[in-house]
């Protein structure tokens, strides 16, 4: 008994020695992490061992001194002392949300304005619960940021129990510690998995020895067979899902018995819950515990996880003699098993907005008319490209060419098989009676076969329409746009622009580009920004679809052509009279800005659109337009240095008549300076185009 106790402290005391800067179990104090004063404070309880943030305590703090201090958003946000881990590392935060609200992660480096999000979760526990957040290896020293936002139903408030950072990847574990580093069992009414080894087993148990210490004292994972009542009774192991691109090998032990009883296979599961199998357990490497009840046999197998996934250790039983299946020591490396492996496929290489030509694309000149490269010039009577408003687009057209009708193929370079993508493209659409052979896409196979993915099914309009397709490819393959116009009196034209191509499924890419810090495209709200209710004559309006009053403003957002931007509408306002747009407020940099947006001033007695650079006691006139632009959305950009807190405003003043809508959409903050020179409209009644 006295050795199984000090082999117990000796994992323990290893494990300890394991945590690196940055864990705290707010045993008595907060270890370094400070709330930020200008939001609501994280409290330690008065017991110690977890800190909180809670509306209601604010709420009887702001009861007690209702002068002392403006109201503050609320939200709290908790700062780690500064981090200096070069290497990669895995933090394990033990949570609580009580009622209603949020929970995220996010990471803050040294002179950059916005903090790049890790995790959320916005998911109400009875109880706590344990997240593993991967951090990746950087040079650079960063903080962490956690913020809670308590929901305002009563009662809710955010919890932090404990946060150990250590060295490796979450997807690693060797099961000794009670947390299982995150993994868990996906209950079934029958068969489980459970933590076999230390103190709780019998000495004349079957049991093996574990594979980290080879004694009884170790701890494993193990299903058993014997609850099994239906045919092929499912246990799974899942872990917790990756929070950055990884790839490379993943390794682990297992054992198995009855090899005819069950059927063992490790899977990769998404967000959106779709399987891809990585490995099944074969006859060619079964082993039996009754003959050799020791030993371990090693899998290696190469890892590719470019979104989130998680890893499940799948059993299947198909009577309760199904026997047991074991599995302990699960590790990563960033390395291929394999030097044979290909690396994870890069699928920017089918990426074009056409500003500099066709990229990888190539056209199919036997079978029609070509796709032709088109930039128009900022006018008000035709709309420009995606991408600037003033750039390049491909244009198939009934009456570029000398047939009477046409068929254009635009063929894109070869696609690996066996993967999951996702296309988003946009399409702008005139003319046609009947669009089913407007547009359509395919899938080209090496065997020139073709498989139909995609086909456009309603008018758009005049605007661009973004389109979200999710494919699988069994074999290599080659995407195809392909427009058809059999008669010329029933076709009209088809654009296409800003092709963009990313593995996983459209909803996965989704979430990602929702998490871009500094990114707003105003489809789920105002992202922070405000009204500036000081001389403002008006305010800044959300909307979706055209304004009200003809003439003037978009038909649509720039985002996806369907969805939500800001707008001023002038019919309420008087002549010189302004709104403006706040952002919340912005850290400082040391480097320079690049602000990029899209703006829309299209209407004969548009007024001024102009950003601002406000310091408080300050305010800089960064850039400036006045009078009618253009139809289309054009791009913005402005680079600006400031080493202060500041916020950036945009102002709108009303012109000389009620056609003087001004909108905006899609605002980007990047560090750096701004690669692109600024676009700007023409101020001509006329249009001047290009045809390559």
């Amino acid at each position: 008994m006295f050795s199984f106790f000090l082999l117990t402290v000796a994992a323990t005391v290893q494990v300890q020695s394991q945590l690196l800067p940055g864990s705290c179990n707010f045993e008595s104090n907060t270890c370094g992490y400070m709330s930020d004063a200008d939001f609501m404070s994280w409290t330690l309880n008065g017991d110690g061992r977890f800190v909180m943030v809670d509306a209601s305590l604010e709420e009887g703090q702001d009861d007690e001194k209702p002068h002392s201090r403006p109201q503050r958003e609320n939200r709290g946000i908790l700062i780690s002392p500064v981090l200096d881990l070069e290497d990669w590392s895995c933090m394990r935060l033990v949570y609580q949300i009580t009622g209603s609200g949020s929970l995220q992660v996010q990471q803050r480096m040294e002179g950059k304005s916005f903090d790049r999000p890790l995790w959320n979760s916005q998911t109400p526990t009875d109880s706590w619960v344990i997240s593993s957040v991967d951090l990746h290896s950087t040079t650079e020293p960063y903080r962490v940021v956690i913020e809670g936002r308590p929901g305002e139903s009563a009662g809710s408030s955010i919890a932090i129990f404990e946060i150990h950072i250590i060295p490796g990847y979450c997807l690693e574990c060797d099961f000794e510690e009670s947390h299982l580093c995150g993994y868990s069992n996906q209950w079934n009414t029958n068969v489980n998995w459970y933590v076999g080894g230390g103190m709780a087993q019998p000495l004349q148990s079957n049991m093996p020895n574990d594979h980290t210490y080879n004694n009884r004292t170790g701890h494993f994972m193990y299903v058993d067979s014997i609850y099994a009542k239906t045919f092929k009774e499912v246990a799974k192991l899942v872990s917790p899902m990756t929070t950055v691109p990884m790839s490379g090998c993943l390794s682990f032990q297992y054992q198995r018995g009855e090899e005819k009883g069950n059927l063992f296979s490790v899977f990769t599961r998404d967000q959106v819950g779709q399987y891809q199998e990585l490995w099944r357990a074969g006859p060619e490497n079964q082993n039996s515990w009754t003959v050799n009840p020791g030993e371990w046999l090693p899998v290696q197998v190469d890892l590719k996880a470019p979104y989130p996934l998680q890893v499940v250790f799948e059993v299947a039983f198909n009577s309760p003699r199904g026997g047991r299946v074991a599995v302990d020591d699960i590790s990563f490396s960033p390395e291929f098993c394999s030097a044979d492996t290909e690396p994870t496929f890069d699928p920017s290489i089918a990426n074009c907005d056409f500003e500099s030509g066709f990229c990888q694309y190539t056209q199919d000149y036997t079978v029609g008319s070509p796709w032709m490269r088109i930039s128009i010039k900022p006018n008000i009577f035709r709309n420009g490209d995606h991408t600037t408003g003033a750039g390049s687009f491909l244009l198939a057209h009934s009456r570029l060419g000398p047939r009477s009708g046409y068929v254009s193929r635009l063929i894109g370079p070869t696609l690996p098989g066996n993967m999951k993508y996702c296309l988003r493209f946009f399409f702008s659409l005139r003319g046609f009676n009947q669009t089913d052979q407007a547009l359509a896409i395919y899938l080209q196979y090496q065997t020139s076969t073709q498989e139909r993915i995609w086909a456009l099914g309603e008018k758009s309009r005049g605007l661009w329409i973004a389109t979200d397709i999710t494919f699988q490819t069994s074999h290599p393959a080659k995407l195809v746009f392909v427009s058809t116009c059999r008669s010329f009196w029933d076709c009209g034209s088809v654009a296409l622009d800003d092709i963009r191509l990313s593995l996983g499924d459209c909803e996965l890419t989704a979430g990602l580009q929702l998490s871009v810090p500094g990114h707003c495209d105003f489809e789920a709200g105002h992202c922070g920004y405000i009204q500036d209710k000081q001389g403002d004559a008006g305010d800044w309006v959300w909307r979706r679809g055209p304004t009200p009053t003809s003439y003037t403003g978009p038909r649509g957002d720039h985002t996806t052509g369907l969805g939500y931007y800001m707008h001023i509408e002038a019919s309420p306002m008087l002549p010189g009279q302004n709104v403006r747009l706040l952002s919340r407020p912005l850290r400082g940099s040391r480097g320079p800005q690049c602000l990029r947006f899209y703006y829309h001033m299209y209407g004969s007695g548009t007024g001024q659109l102009s950003v601002h650079l406000d310091k408080g006691s300050d305010d800089v006139l960064l850039w400036q337009r006045s009078g009618e632009q253009s139809i289309a959305w054009l791009r913005a950009t402005v680079e600006y240095q400031c080493d202060l807190q500041h916020q950036i405003v945009f102002e709108a003043t009303r012109g000389s008549s009620v056609r003087s809508d001004i909108a905006i959409d899609d605002i980007i903050f990047e560090s750096g300076p701004c690669p692109e020179i600024d676009i700007r409209g023409t101020n001509t009644s006329g249009t001047s185009n290009e045809i390559e």
